[in-house]
């Protein structure tokens, strides 16, 4: 406090004085006073009024991130930092009024602290003594000090509630809630304090309240964007859950607390010689083919944990599958405390994180297999990959751009298996049963198929995507009548952008016939089975599609999803970059309008298209052709167990 009243109070002081001298009284000199400081602090109060509009501005893209990035702390946290900078948003500069003005008051404490012992003020106001404590009396007018200072802050909450753009965006607690606790505070902060610094409050806040009016009127975002925009800013924030919403959730939420619980317990108790681990529901795709062979092959215990509770693992009844429900943060600990002969997942950055490995045993030996058959280099973090023992390679690009990583950062050469993708069997497969069953069906109950081609729209959910980059364009040159249209956005989109999926449903359902749908139910993989081409921007499906059904894909130029800026260090080129134009086509956002000519030929080379595929397929593709019989990842599992037998029984009870 003495720093402040050498810092900060002396020039108050003279600043007082100063005010005093010119009115003559030292009430009116704290009014003048105060005046005097909203006008030299206005500045900043405007600097702080255009920041909280940013805030507001860039609020849908805020949501964007966390959406995108759920359960990714420090990608959400680089993100938002990234997007502060460019449209120059500061913290610092929505604080700074109020640190300013918490400076201030506690100067003027001292400087009417010091201006009491002085004694040579008067500081008789409106029957007011300005140096004492109010007193809580019907007979002392004091009192109206503190109901005024509460009156005068409630008012000022109520103005920023009503003006302010980023206050106008909030929920009914968040601004009555502020308004309630400032206005109980300024009445409890004038009743302790000297009647003169409650005096110097009131004033601030009625000062206050001109000030904001003020900076609206200079700068008024509705002005700004026009009516329309600016209630659509207003209307980002996530909708406020009702009573029955919240006590819902709380029971969903102690449910899975409940549920985690037990099958953290029951996972801890197992003995455990492998286990998988899934981030989500549906990944258990991945991982099937292993599973399949360990299964079927040897009597080890399959251990699987998923971080969804509604994972459809839990439904499979399989002698020994043992399937256990361990959320995002308790996850943590698991990692931590982790025994197994060998872990094996799709989740990439061991040890970068807060996925640590194990401090209990430090001889398992981690195995990443990855979710899509492109570059790993391009489409994971740079050291991604670092912390594994084994990774299991889908094709000879993998085993390439690992070697050469490694090589380049003078790395440990890590054991890689030549494992195949087991996905690409399985749809295959799928594929094939389909047809069958579709030729069955023909043959009992013939129907009239339509002759159009159908093309399927089936982008991915990163940054800029079709569904946000072009996807207006893109449906022009293609809704025509030639073709059967469907868009098939990527079920990630689907759960994690609920508004934009609503308003792109919105506005294409102008379109809706048999000809063109949006499709949202991801059930059935049919869609893609019955499809001739697939337009995608940089999803994997283009490749599970092509190196499956031996059709074209249609690629458009978006901008390039790169998870690793360094990606270009390693001279190797990303699978995803080079295989565009072999198994189709890609095109540059500003060349769509081509697009009715460019499918027109993808549909004539068919059968060019269906010969080249398979070439492909079969020299970038390990073990495609005997994925029945012996998937070589599921092979390794049970042969590297063998060999870890140490007398640990994990076997499966009879």
């Amino acid at each position: 406090m003495n720093i402040i009243n050498l810092i900060v109070g002396t020039p108050l002081a003279i600043l007082i004085d100063l005010c005093e001298r010119i009115t003559g009284n030292y009430g009116q000199a704290l009014l003048l006073f105060t005046l005097l400081t909203r006008i030299i602090l206005f500045p900043f109060t405007y600097i702080s009024h255009k920041n909280s509009f940013t805030l507001l501005k860039i609020q849908p893209e805020l949501e964007i991130i966390k959406a995108r990035h759920a359960g990714e702390l420090s990608t959400i946290l680089a993100e938002q930092k990234a997007l502060y900078k460019r449209e120059k948003y500061s913290t610092f500069k929505a604080l700074l009024p109020m640190l300013l003005q918490i400076i201030i008051v506690l100067g003027v404490i001292g400087v009417v602290n010091n201006s009491i012992a002085d004694g040579t003020s008067d500081f008789a106001f409106f029957g007011v003594d300005l140096s004492e404590v109010p007193k809580f009396s019907l007979t002392s007018v004091s009192v109206a000090v503190p109901l005024l200072s509460a009156v005068t802050a409630f008012f000022l909450c109520f103005t920023q509630n009503a003006l302010n753009p980023l206050a106008k965006s909030q929920g009914f607690a968040g601004k009555w809630g502020t308004a309630i606790f400032l206005t109980a505070f300024s009445g409890y902060f004038a009743a302790v304090v000297q009647a003169g610094v409650g005096l110097y409050w009131i004033a601030g806040n009625i000062f206050g309240i001109l000030t904001t009016v003020l900076c609206v009127v200079i700068y008024n975002p509705k002005k700004l964007l026009g009516k329309e925009n600016y209630q659509k800013l207003l209307n980002t924030r996530k909708p406020k859950l009702s009573k029955a919403e919240k006590i819902a959730l709380s029971q969903q939420k102690s449910a899975e607390k409940a549920r985690e619980k037990t099958d953290v317990a029951r996972f801890y108790s197992a003995k455990k010689q492998l286990v998988f681990y899934s981030e989500a529901g549906g990944f258990y795709k991945y991982f099937k083919h292993y599973i399949d062979y360990v299964l079927e092959n040897s009597d080890i215990v399959v251990h699987y944990v998923t971080s969804d509770i509604n994972d459809r693992v839990f439904e499979i009844e399989r002698k020994g599958f043992a399937a256990y429900f361990c959320g995002k943060n308790t996850l943590i600990t698991l990692f931590m405390k982790m025994e197994t002969e060998l872990f094996v997942m799709t989740m990439p950055d061991l040890d970068r994180f807060h996925y640590k490995r194990s401090l209990v045993k430090k001889d398992i030996e981690y195995i990443y297999t990855d979710h899509g058959f492109g570059s790993m280099n391009l489409m994971l973090r740079k050291g991604a990959l670092d912390r594994f023992d084994t990774i299991f390679c889908y094709g000879k690009h993998h085993n390439e751009e690992i070697r050469a990583t490694e090589e380049y950062y003078s790395l440990p050469q890590k054991k890689l298996v030549n494992t195949g993708f087991g996905l690409f069997y399985e749809l295959e497969r799928a594929a094939e049963l389909s047809k069958q069953s579709q030729s069955k069906q023909a043959e009992t109950s013939p129907t009239v198929k339509s002759t159009k081609p159908q093309i399927l729209i089936a982008p991915s959910w990163q940054k800029d995507n079709i569904l946000e980059y072009c996807l207006d364009a893109l449906v022009e040159a293609v809704a025509t009548e030639k073709y059967k249209v469907v868009i098939r956005p990527h079920p990630e989109f689907v759960k994690r952008f609920p508004r934009e999926m609503d308003s792109l449903i919105q506005k294409h359902s102008h379109r809706f016939s048999d000809d063109f749908e949006i499709q949202t139910d991801f059930s059935s993989n049919t869609t893609v089975e019955q499809s001739d081409i697939v337009i995608t921007d940089w999803s994997s499906i283009a490749m599970e599609f092509s190196f499956t059904s031996k059709k074209p894909s249609l690629f458009i130029n978006t901008p390039m999803k790169i998870m690793n800026p360094d990606w270009e260090k390693i001279d190797v080129t990303p699978f995803d970059i080079r295989i565009r134009d072999e198994i189709g086509k890609s095109v540059d956002v500003e060349e769509l309008h081509s697009l009715p000519e460019i499918i027109g030929e993808l549909l004539d080379r068919t059968d060019d298209y269906r010969d080249k595929i398979a070439r492909i397929y079969d020299e970038c593709v390990y073990n495609n052709r005997d994925s029945s019989e012996k998937i070589a990842g599921g092979e390794y599992l049970v042969n590297k167990i063998k060999e870890h037998d140490n007398g640990i029984s994990d076997r499966k009870s009879t």
